[in-house]
């Protein structure tokens, strides 16, 4: 489905994966976690078509995932810079749980290649659901109420 036909959608994962969902996309947004704001970078690091990355990047910039900036390197022509909007950082939970289910799920022999720490204690944190006052809940204590108002148990 195109992205104009799934603005009108009720459904907010069709939303989101329209802007989301296109292959590279997700990967543009892990790098950019990182750190990573050049072009080139972005293109070496994933070994992307500049036409593709282009486009994937056009669309995170129209959406408000990522900001443009341009900037000039001494004796270079001006480029443009991509940085993660508060709304691009917040997919930083979403990159987390696709990262430990992959870990879980499809694990790579020498182990996970990337780690989330809790910067206070050092040890590792999970992505979960919490409750209001922030305790984790496990899926199955989470229900999942779509706007039909019928309860749905994964």
């Amino acid at each position: 489905m195109t992205i104009a036909r799934l603005a009108g959608s009720s459904c907010s994962v069709s939303r989101s994966l329209a802007v989301l969902g296109e292959r590279w996309t997700l990967l543009i947004i892990r790098d950019a976690l990182s750190g990573m704001t050049k072009f080139e970078a972005f293109r070496e690091s994933l070994r992307v078509g500049s036409d593709v990355l282009a486009d994937r990047l056009n669309t995170l910039v129209e959406f408000g995932v990522m900001e443009r900036h341009s900037y000039q390197e001494p004796g270079a022509r001006a480029r443009e810079e991509y940085h993660l909007t508060e709304a691009g950082r917040q997919l930083h939970v979403v990159i987390g749980g696709l990262q430990i289910w992959g870990d879980d799920h499809l694990p790579w022999p020498a182990g996970p290649s990337t780690e989330r720490l809790d910067r206070r204690t050092g040890r590792p944190v999970r992505v979960a659901f919490v409750d209001e006052d922030g305790r984790p809940l496990p899926e199955e204590k989470v229900d999942v109420i779509h706007n039909n108002g019928y309860p749905s148990r994964p």
